[in-house]
């Protein structure tokens, strides 16, 4: 019975919206055999358009004629960018060094009042909490989003193969 409860309550969490992400991306990884055969097949309109999927467009979308992934990408630039983006949540990202002259200056270290040394680093505390709700509720935004192109991809796959007359 706490099982229970605790996973509705899960199921808005960080974790389960990144397990739900690579659980996607696993299955689209499974089901493309031959990932060269999405190069130049263009996604359906409705994932073309500004704001598919409803709502308005999030934190890293372009909101412009190209919609999420913008105009050029083809599905196989889809799938090798969910692959990625897979890759970079279970791996981590990689930060590269600071250059030597700003590091000696110490540029990228906050001041002792909590003010970071360039004008975009974070103020007063107390707007770290509103910092974090914000970027969180992005973050879960951008992992619904990419875990539906996941999932649009495989099942345009599948119909690009011809998997959906096998009767899966």
């Amino acid at each position: 019975m706490m099982q229970l409860c605790e996973s509705s309550k899960q199921k808005h969490s960080l974790f389960h919206a990144m397990n739900r992400f690579i659980g996607a991306v696993n299955t689209m990884d499974q089901t493309v055999m031959v990932p060269s055969l999405l190069r130049d097949v263009p996604l359906p309109q409705a994932e073309r358009a500004p704001g598919a999927g409803g709502g308005t467009p999030g934190p890293g979308t372009d909101g412009g004629a190209g919609g999420f992934f913008g105009p050029s990408r083809d599905m196989y630039g889809h799938y090798v960018l969910l692959k990625s983006i897979r890759h970079d949540i279970e791996w981590g990202v990689l930060q590269p060094p600071a250059p030597p002259d700003e590091a000696r200056r110490g540029k990228d270290r906050p001041t002792a009042d909590g003010d970071g040394a360039a004008g975009g680093a974070p103020g007063p505390e107390e707007d770290l909490e509103q910092q974090f709700h914000y970027h969180l509720r992005g973050l879960h935004t951008v992992l619904a989003q990419l875990t539906r192109k996941a999932n649009v991809l495989t099942n345009r796959y599948k119909e690009e193969i011809g998997f959906g007359s096998w009767g899966n």
